[in-house]
């Protein structure tokens, strides 16, 4: 194994609560592969601000960033063996929006734990609509869809990630065809209010599915070239873990079934970041000490990597560092998790 880029969602903590998240936070493999490195920069994230900073990283690191936008529909469609022709596409998630007094919010993915029978009950339900406005619906899993639309490749679309969690109004699709976008989001709203999906899904006490996002358009060409990292998934969700070479891999897998670099996405941290629970959030991040922090660190000790690169994030900025087997010799440099502060 020549090299490991290990990305790290909303590994970095918010920065008004940094400093009592470090100190409660017992991960000692993270301290020493943090703290003795061969670089080491913290990255400002000057982006587009309808993505994160993690999603641009790996945009680009997989050829996959169309003029700063993450032009990931069509090879996630390849993985989950769907045929994009030569059209436009987009990545269609089913999503629950919440109406506050001020405001509206989306909420996580994620939380949502929407199954298959109900995913396709409303798919079933929406795609003739998508039909009629000549925009084909595909289906992946029970939160990744497909829409073909070759007209709207100028519609200015935010990562769900992005906009979980926060004031939607800021974060709806842009351009002069969003018009088009919100007469099709109302149909399917009115369509999906009543649907026995949505009524099975309350008497449950989950929420009810009362829209779609679209985002990461690409065209048929806008694929990760062969000569690209090998990509790694962990906790991903499905459009991302069906991009993945390996999916759910330990770190010693990856490095014992790889020969080359490798990009090791690890999402595990995200739902607890975005619904800020934080007590979660610690306990995860203990659970990766010992599960991906430790055995990597004992990789790059004993030579196995050559070079471990980390990518860790938050909404604003990423941390970008190496370590090598001969940084962790500087046993002069004393591990801490300082470098997680702003």
């Amino acid at each position: 194994m020549t090299q490991i880029s290990l990305v790290l969602p909303f590994a970095l903590p918010p920065p008004e609560l940094a400093p009592d998240l470090v100190r409660a936070l017992e991960a000692p493999a993270l301290a020493s592969l943090i703290s003795r490195t061969s670089s080491f920069r913290q990255v400002p994230f000057d982006g587009p601000q309808r993505m994160l900073p993690h999603e641009l990283w790996l945009a680009r690191a997989i050829s996959l960033d169309a003029s700063d936008r993450p032009a990931l529909a069509v090879q996630s469609m390849l993985g989950f063996g769907l045929d994009p022709g030569d059209g436009n596409w987009f990545i269609i998630h089913p999503i629950h929006i919440e109406i506050a007094r001020s405001h509206m919010l989306m909420a996580d993915l994620r939380s949502l734990n929407l199954d298959d029978s109900h995913s396709r009950m409303l798919f079933e339900a929406a795609k003739p609509y998508f039909d009629e406005t000549g925009k084909t619906l595909l289906y992946g899993d029970a939160h990744t869809w497909f829409m073909r639309a070759d007209g709207w490749t100028t519609l200015d679309t935010a990562t769900p990630d992005a906009a979980a969690g926060m004031n939607l109004s800021d974060w709806l699709p842009k351009g002069d065809k969003s018009v088009e976008y919100r007469k099709l989001q109302n149909e399917v709203q009115m369509l999906w209010f009543q649907n026995r999906a949505n009524s099975e899904r309350e008497g449950r006490g989950q929420r009810a599915i009362n829209g779609f996002w679209p985002w990461g358009c690409a065209s048929a060409l806008e694929t990760i070239p062969e000569a690209a990292p090998l990509l790694a998934t962990r906790d991903a969700p499905g459009w991302l873990s069906s991009m993945a070479h390996m999916r759910g891999p330990t770190l010693k897998e990856l490095v014992d079934d790889t020969d080359g670099d490798a990009i090791f996405v690890c999402d595990t941290l995200t739902q607890a970041a975005i619904g800020t629970e934080w007590a979660a959030w610690l306990a995860q991040m203990k659970h990766l000490d010992k599960t991906v922090f430790a055995p990597a660190l004992a990789a790059v000790r004993d030579g196995r990597i050559k070079k471990l690169r980390m990518v860790l994030s938050h909404r604003d900025r990423h941390l970008e560092l190496t370590t090598s087997k001969l940084a962790q010799n500087m046993f002069w440099r004393r591990p801490t998790l300082d470098r997680l502060l702003p």
